[in-house]
């Protein structure tokens, strides 16, 4: 049932789009701390940043160098998490999440989307569950993917091919989902994963909205 609600035309409904709030530059001024929230979540209360339009991009060309390990790190207001890219399950994807993090894309945005035991969903800077840079990309996930605790993979709309991704991906926080290979997996969290359940009790699991603005300030992209 919970395999539909990724799809980006439902975020719009479901995902409590710009639900969050607060006011603030989307260039960066929003998101300044205050104090933490409680010593229970860990978690920074910070204003969430103004929605803001997506740009239009060109899909980067060629693929990651498949001889050099590629993560990106997450730098936000509940603390840091680091996510190994898997070129080979996802050649396209990655390439472009490597891409849209060195262009700032990432930058100032938020997880509009997060619901308590199955996924923390981010990547859209319209805050709308319907953005996107402007291209898709296809990488058509193995019969068996499997998407379990700490996979990340990229979300797409109902009536679009597997494996198509923009920018908006998501995080599993659940043991085993139960999602159909439909979802290109780009990677897994191999540092931060208690933040990432920190991000994941932040979710109302009847609106799937954010309880509180949960801030991605800027996302880090690293070759090894």
């Amino acid at each position: 049932m919970r395999a539909g609600l990724l799809v980006l035309s439902l975020a719009l409904l479901l995902a409590g789009c710009g639900g969050n709030g607060g006011g603030g530059d989307g260039g960066g001024a929003a998101g300044t701390t205050t104090t933490p929230t409680s010593a229970a979540s860990g978690c920074e209360s910070v204003e969430a940043p103004a929605p803001r339009d997506a740009p239009t991009l060109t899909a980067p060309k060629g693929t990651l160098d498949p001889g050099k390990t590629w993560s990106l790190t997450f730098e936000t207001s509940c603390g840091d998490f680091t996510v190994e890219l898997d070129p080979s399950l996802a050649p396209e994807a990655t390439n472009s999440l490597v891409f849209l993090a060195r262009e700032g894309y990432f930058d100032d945005t938020v997880f509009h989307r997060i619901v308590p035991g199955f996924v923390i969903q981010g990547g859209d800077p319209t805050q709308s569950g319907a953005g996107d840079p402007g291209y898709k990309t296809v990488d058509v996930p193995k019969a068996d993917a499997g998407y379990t605790k700490g996979v990340v993979a990229m979300a797409k709309a109902a009536d679009e091919p597997a494996g198509t991704s923009g920018s908006q991906f998501f995080v599993v926080t659940g043991d085993d989902v139960g999602l159909p290979p439909e979802y290109a997996v780009v990677g897994t969290v191999t540092e931060g994963m208690d933040v990432v359940e920190r991000i994941d009790q932040l979710g109302d699991p009847a609106t799937e909205q954010p309880l509180q603005p949960v801030v991605i300030r800027s996302v880090t992209a690293s070759a090894a």
